[in-house]
């Protein structure tokens, strides 16, 4: 259970407890407002019940007398004195009437027997009075059974009030207690639950606290594999203890891409560093054979004689074969260069496909000699002209005819052109296929990267810089088109270049 939930069922707890003191105390007020209404009614029935005694007690004395002065002197009624003796009369009905009031449905039968008895007893007193100066009215006002009646019944009723008050007081007092003690309890009980609830929260919460405290601390050490498990908190201190492992999640791949990232630059730099030592090698190769054929041609000249014309020829040749060497050396760094940078840019025109191709196999013709291998080629009369870029061209197959060449000896290196479609374009495909060395997956992978080569070894015994295949990758990319690799160790490798018939008319800048 979550803390929000504990916490709402613990209020909830507290509110009813709340709730039910507070009802009790209003029915204890309550009961002590009837039992003081019933106090009330009670005394005011009693003072009523005595007056209405009273009033028929001396109604009856003062009838007593004038009948008898009626009799023995035969003084007459005043007008007077008749409207005093009808008022007297209404005074007790009046009191008669306002017992009733008070009257319940329990002691009804005993107020109308009372009311019964009353009126005909007051009906007979108020005939006397009127009739009084009548001699002809025959009065059985000396009869004392009405009157004896009427008293007995309205004692009966104040008894009988007087009971069922005795009662009701019983009751509300009983009443009373027990909404005392309810609240009583009531009071002891919410302070021993909230109490009891408080302990319980404090150490639910202090527990989940130290839990993730721990974890904090564990983290913040750099412990980044420990997690706060077994939360049973699905609530803020659970999300707070997910929100935990999620950032030591973050934290640690954070940290391992960091990682790999200066895993990745070091390995960059130290492919660099490699490259800087394969570029000065490899500058320092032309560069010692022109310095060294330009001294001993300057050598040759300085002595005395005829000079070998042959011998002369043939050392400016290869002065002029190391400074093209050297050049299209210098060439490939400053073409990365431009890639890199986004400045490289193509120079589109329609050119004869078969002539550049020839062109590029001719030059081959040296190397190819050299390293004892032949080249297959197909009838370039049959390939139509492209619209590209054809200085790119000749350098992408002057770079693969070149490293197929170095990489096989006593082999075959094939070059063949094919029709192909790419996204709804006409393209053409050119493979150049070697019978060399070849390449394993992990190298193929590798092996358009800059500054990169099949293996570390490889500039030590075939030289190179490793800038040929990542240049030629950047043109495909450049003309529209994209370059692929397919080998196997020991049974050579298979260069395809797919390029679009016509170049698309914005080319992108930086492959």
């Amino acid at each position: 259970m979550s803390l929000r939930r504990r916490l709402t069922l613990s209020l909830c707890t507290i509110l009813v407890l709340f709730s039910i003191n507070v009802g009790t105390h209003f029915w204890g007020s309550y009961a002590r407002q009837e039992s003081m209404l019933a106090y009330r009614s009670s005394v005011t029935a009693a003072q009523l019940s005595t007056d209405a005694a009273q009033l028929l007690e001396n109604q009856r004395q003062q009838i007593l007398v004038l009948e008898t002065l009626r009799e023995t002197t035969g003084d007459k009624l005043d007008s007077e004195e008749l409207v005093d003796a009808e008022t007297d009369i209404a005074t007790i009905d009046s009191k008669l009437s306002e017992l009733g009031a008070l009257t319940s449905e329990v002691t009804r039968p005993q107020y109308e027997r009372l009311q019964q008895a009353s009126r005909y007893l007051l009906d007979s007193w108020l005939a006397f009075y009127r009739n009084f100066n009548d001699p002809d009215f025959d009065s059985d006002i000396d009869d004392p059974l009405p009157f004896v009646e009427t008293l007995e019944h309205l004692r009966q009723l104040e008894q009988r009030q007087a009971f069922i008050a005795a009662q009701r007081s019983t009751i509300i007092d009983r009443t009373i207690a027990l909404t005392d003690r309810i609240t009583v309890i009531g009071f002891v009980a919410t302070i021993f639950l909230t109490a009891l609830l408080g302990f319980f929260l404090l150490r639910y919460t202090k527990r989940s606290l130290k839990r993730l405290k721990r974890g904090t601390q564990r983290i913040g050490m750099g412990d980044l594999d420990y997690r706060i498990d077994d939360f049973d908190d699905r609530g803020e201190l659970g999300d707070l203890a997910k929100a935990f492992n999620d950032m030591s999640d973050k934290l640690r791949r954070a940290i391992e891409d960091v990682r790999q990232a200066k895993d990745d630059a070091d390995d960059a730099n130290a492919a660099k560093s490699r490259f800087l030592a394969n570029v000065s090698h490899e500058l320092r190769t032309p560069l010692n054979a022109i310095i060294g054929y330009s001294e001993m041609l300057q050598d040759e000249l300085g002595d005395p004689g005829e000079v070998d014309r042959e011998q002369f020829h043939s050392d400016l040749e290869k002065i002029v074969r190391s400074g093209r060497q050297l050049l299209a050396l210098i060439n490939d760094i400053l073409d990365l260069s431009k890639i890199e940078t986004g400045k490289m840019t193509l120079h589109l025109e329609t050119f004869a496909t078969g002539d550049i191709l020839q062109q590029v196999c001719d030059a081959m013709t040296p190397l190819l000699r050299d390293r004892n291998n032949r080249l297959h080629v197909p009838d370039w009369t049959t390939l139509p002209p492209l619209h590209n870029d054809a200085t790119r061209f000749r350098q992408i197959f002057l770079n693969l005819l070149s490293n197929a060449c170095k990489f096989t000896r006593d082999g075959d290196v094939h070059l063949t052109a094919t029709p192909s479609h790419r996204n709804g374009q006409g393209c053409w495909q050119f493979t150049v296929r070697d019978t060399g060395i070849g390449m394993d997956a992990a190298q193929q992978a590798r092996i358009f990267d800059a500054f990169v080569q099949a293996e570390n070894t490889t500039s030590a015994n075939y030289g190179g810089t490793g800038l040929g295949l990542a240049i030629c990758r950047e043109y495909c990319e450049l003309m529209g088109g994209d370059i692929r690799v397919e080998s196997t160790p020991g049974m050579g490798s298979a260069f395809t270049v797919e390029l679009p018939a016509k170049a698309p008319t914005s080319a992108p800048a930086n492959a």
